[in-house]
């Protein structure tokens, strides 16, 4: 089977999981005080390492429950469900995020969309895909005239001021703000041309494997906040359409100089 196709496979098997899910009583265990983990999240997980070792048995896989290949350089990349949060209070954004490392690249990648049960998919030098439609980002070029979306790490508690600064800059230089809590579907958003620019802090390399592709294969740019080279490791994440990059980079390079 096609390294891409087992991607999509397990993460339609996982998408199920969460959709068959839906209304049962969770199990929500907290791994932090806003960070929680449930039994859908080690059931979908456990689904998609069982469907990949089947297929590629020696390729490791890092996920988010179980951790993994943290410093391989060929390694199944896996969110099982990226938004509990949302899933748990029955917001309607979550999906599963499975992307596939090469040799320090990324080369596959499959964002499955749980709720609306739809595969978005790329693959390195091919393009990006929702089923047979080929996914292109905007035309947006002017940053007042932009749709951006971003998230919130799970230390915002300590450090509210400190980001409530980047949303500030943000909302009096673009159109529009908004915030849905799954990284996957922001760069599904970014991706699709339905929002223009993205950023966030505290993300791992589960949260933005898969999506740091689509938006690529798309014709997006995704880099450091700075501008630079992203670290998947440490992602000091920016994504837009490549049209409004510069412009972010610009601010946000302001906003880390004063932090």
């Amino acid at each position: 089977m096609d390294l891409l196709d087992i991607a999509v496979v397990a993460g339609r098997e996982a998408a199920t999981i969460i959709r068959d899910a839906r209304n049962e009583g969770l199990e929500v265990v907290h791994k932090g005080a806003i960070d929680m983990v449930t039994q859908v999240d080690l059931r979908a997980e456990e689904a998609i390492r069982s469907i990949l070792k089947t297929h590629t048995p020696d390729i490791p896989v890092l996920a988010e429950e179980g951790g993994g290949a943290v410093n391989a350089d060929t390694r199944w990349i896996v969110d099982p469900l990226d938004g509990t949060t949302n899933f748990v209070h029955g917001y309607p954004s979550y999906a599963v995020s499975i992307a596939l490392e090469l040799d320090g690249v990324l080369e596959v990648g499959c964002v499955f969309d749980a709720v609306n049960g739809l595969p978005y998919t790329a693959r390195r030098g091919h393009g990006a895909f929702c089923g047979e439609r080929r996914l292109a980002v905007s035309s947006t070029a002017d940053l007042n005239k932009a749709l951006l979306v971003t998230g919130f790490p799970y230390d915002r508690r300590d450090n509210v001021d400190r980001y409530l600064r980047y949303v500030r800059r943000f909302l009096v230089s673009s159109q529009g703000l908004r915030r849905a809590g799954a990284a996957a579907m922001d760069f599904v958003a970014l991706a699709s041309g339905q929002v223009d620019g993205y950023w966030e802090f505290g993300l791992n390399p589960w949260d933005i494997a898969a999506g740091v592709l689509l938006v690529s294969e798309a014709g997006g740019e995704v880099t450091d906040m700075g501008g630079g080279a992203l670290s998947l490791a440490t992602p000091r994440l920016l994504a837009s359409n490549g049209k409004i990059h510069h412009d972010m980079a610009q601010i946000l390079a302001e906003l880390l100089s004063s932090d």
